[in-house]
């Protein structure tokens, strides 16, 4: 059985306390469950609209596109969820906040902006460097 942290509604996590202790912990598993949430609140009406027949659309072309960029977005939104469950499982496993090539803590700063993040900013970096990849977020 899980006991709840308690957090004050201003908490946010500071680099003088100890890294991913329970407020710290508790508060990222409230921001990605918010996340997630959120992002299944749109998908939920995506998928309404895509179901909604009536739609005053001046032609099959633009109703088309629409169609397309509402799929896309899905697409888009689901595998942030995905992504968002995996940084829950590791919040549960004990494994949240440390990047995975390093095994070095993330900045609560990054994890702050990116709740997702899996890689420390330097791995990342060094990741983009060496693929010449650009998110595609």
């Amino acid at each position: 059985m899980k006991v709840e942290t308690f957090l004050p509604d201003d908490y946010r996590p500071a680099e003088d306390e100890p890294f991913m202790n329970e407020r710290q912990l508790e508060y990222f598993r409230r921001k990605l469950l918010d996340w997630r949430g959120e992002l299944l609140d749109e998908s939920r009406m995506t998928i309404e609209g895509l179901q909604d027949g009536t739609r005053n659309v001046a032609d099959r072309a633009s109703e088309e596109t629409d169609r397309a960029l509402e799929l896309r977005t899905r697409d888009r939104q689901r595998k942030l969820v995905a992504k968002i469950d995996a940084a829950l499982r590791r919040i549960d496993e004990g494994e949240y906040g440390y990047c995975e090539v390093t095994g070095e803590p993330i900045s609560l700063k990054r994890l702050d902006a990116r709740p997702i993040a899996t890689l420390s900013l330097e791995a990342q970096e060094r990741h983009e460097r060496r693929e010449k990849v650009h998110r595609e977020e």
